[in-house]
């Protein structure tokens, strides 16, 4: 394990111009020795972006940045193309999350839907995320290589799905049994007769955010060790300019083209990284940012991002000097350009895809599975460390679908913020809609990721564990310590923050229908199968005994909001949190 130093210098960039923004200032600073001939110089642009999440369509599930409409595939494909006007040189790259946690018209087809829109807008090379192994290793392979789904099978039988024409990368995922990576470590593409290489890694704690079971075979390696290796063996094969996909970042304060107080773990991982790396492209927190981060040598270097969902693309244009081969920092810059609908005519390509997926995901979508009388919401702005009505919801779906006391029903039940995905809005209304009515796109749109339920004996000592684990700043958690639990009806317990890790739950205060717990009784608990695996490093629960399977999760929502019409937001059933 690498322990990563904290000293960050954080530079901010240039005010917004409307809905874009001037190129940050470059850094004065140069890696190489001899500072090199401006004529020996060539441009190499890079067009970057993370975390699509299969937001294909151009409408609020893509949503706005900074105030202006923007993403969705037909406008990042647009923006895409209206970037590359001039440009000799380049290349679209991207930094993970590219499927995974998407909407229903992709995820219901195991986001082919999102990877042919990718293959169709050019993309070349990507780094794998942590939602790339949502439904497990072997699934990702088949996005990559292509195939029809085990299960499902084909969804056009004339045009069986080929893959991804962009290389998935993977530098630190690599397989027990034989120590090789699961995909390629690294991409080398030739532009102009300089090469640019380029290193792909997901998250070290991507093992802690899927489900255990489906990456069982892989390890997931330390990012700085495995970057600084992965560039070792780039230079050996002469490869000068070498750029990082991460799919890591962290949280700034600023706008999108700025870099405010950029936080861990992004900071700490740059500056650590090896200075012959001479940028880095990263993701997973959802943040737009243009840093300029010194590497261990002090030398500044861009560390960029582009929010989530298609709303940002990054612009970077790399100064290579053809000579040494190797990047002109000084010279390099970068730009965030907002997605902005209203600006751009949509791509007709994509349009024909989207339409496509669209036509037989329709009825499907459309059809109204349940009723609200007040809006229930999700989590707020990202925050996962938090109580939501939503989360308590889907808490209280899990408790009806596994409470039949036949088969050793369960008497609470907890849900994982982190993994409900939306919110039911009462004036959310689509053609042919009334108020307060819910359709299966929107149940989708809560539970995306197809888990399946599950039923265990907890004693209440093993319960407040699995409570208490809701805290956990260390390294493994990444830029979330704090990661919250909704929890069903009837049970109710007291937080207190102040207090230090493992003793945050208050003694006494956990209840159930009014009783207090036993800590040495046994209890029925119900869950999702990812959470019941260790997912989000809530291993606590991995104490359980007669463990039970239930029902798909999609499938039990759908079923409880049939049953329960009207529905309204429960109250706060956590005092503290």
């Amino acid at each position: 394990m690498t322990y990563r130093i904290s000293r960050v210098v954080a530079v901010g960039a240039a005010a917004l111009l409307g809905a874009t923004a001037l190129a940050v200032s470059p850094a004065q600073a140069t890696n190489d020795n001899d500072k090199p001939n401006p004529s020996a110089n060539m441009s190499v642009q890079l067009l970057s972006f993370n975390d699509y999440h299969g937001r294909i369509k151009a409408d609020g599930d893509a949503g706005s940045i900074e105030g202006v409409d923007a993403g969705g595939a037909e406008y990042l494909s647009a923006k895409l193309t209206e970037l590359r006007a001039g440009h000799k040189n380049t290349l679209t790259v991207a930094a993970g999350d590219l499927i995974g946690g998407s909407t229903f018209i992709s995820g219901l087809f195991h986001d082919e839907p999102s990877v042919e829109t990718l293959n169709a807008m050019g993309l070349s090379v990507s780094s794998v995320g942590n939602h790339e192994f949502d439904e497990g290793t072997t699934e990702l392979l088949r996005m990559q290589n292509g195939g029809c789904h085990p299960t499902d099978g084909c969804y056009f039988p004339d045009e069986p799905y080929a893959g991804a024409d962009f290389q998935y990368l993977a530098a630190n995922v690599v397989r027990k049994d034989n120590g090789e990576t699961l995909l390629p470590a690294t991409s080398v593409k030739k532009l102009n007769g300089v090469d640019v290489g380029f290193i792909g890694m997901t998250l070290e704690a991507t093992d802690t955010l899927v489900s255990p079971k489906g990456v069982a075979s892989v390890d997931f390696l330390d990012e700085v060790e495995t970057a600084n290796k992965q560039a070792d063996a780039l230079k050996k094969q002469g490869v000068e300019a070498i750029v990082v996909l991460l799919h890591e970042g962290g949280y700034q304060e600023g706008t999108i083209n700025e870099c405010e107080g950029i936080s861990d773990p992004i900071a700490q991982i740059a500056a650590q990284l090896d200075p012959e790396i001479d940028a880095v492209i990263t993701g997973h927190t959802h943040q737009a940012y243009i840093c300029q981060l010194p590497d261990p040598d002090g030398v500044d270097r861009l560390v960029t991002s582009a929010a989530s969902y298609g709303r940002v693309v990054t612009e970077t244009e790399l100064v290579i000097n053809r000579r040494t081969k190797d990047v002109v920092r000084d010279a390099s810059a970068a730009t965030n350009h907002i997605v902005e609908r209203a600006a751009l005519t949509p791509d007709p390509a994509q349009t024909a895809i989207v339409e496509k997926w669209d036509e037989i995901a329709a009825p499907l979508a459309a059809e109204v599975v349940g009723t609200v009388k007040e809006d229930i919401t999700g989590d707020s702005g990202g925050n996962r460390g938090i109580e939501t009505p939503m989360a308590d919801l889907v808490a209280d779906a899990i408790l009806w679908g596994t409470n039949d006391p036949d088969e050793g029903g369960a008497q609470l039940s907890l849900m994982n913020v982190g993994g409900v995905r939306g919110s039911f809005i009462y004036d959310a209304i689509k053609a042919g809609e009334q108020p307060g009515e819910i359709t299966y796109s929107e149940a989708y749109a809560v539970a995306p990721f197809g888990n399946l339920l599950v039923s265990m004996d907890l004693t209440g000592a093993q319960l407040k564990t699995v409570l208490e684990q809701q805290y956990q700043p260390v390294e493994d958690r990444g830029s979330r310590p704090m990661l919250a639990l909704g929890v069903s009806e009837g049970f109710t317990y007291e937080w207190d923050a102040s207090q230090p890790q493992g003793s945050r739950v208050v003694l006494g205060s956990m209840y159930l229908n009014g009783v207090q717990m036993d800590m040495n009784a046994t209890y029925r608990v119900s869950t999702l199968n990812f959470l019941a695996d260790g997912g989000d490093l809530f291993t606590g629960f991995l104490a359980g005994t007669n463990v039970v399977g239930g029902p798909e999760d999609l499938a039990n929502l759908v079923a409880f909001l049939k049953a329960n019409p009207g529905l309204t937001a429960p109250d706060s059933r956590i005092a503290g949190l």
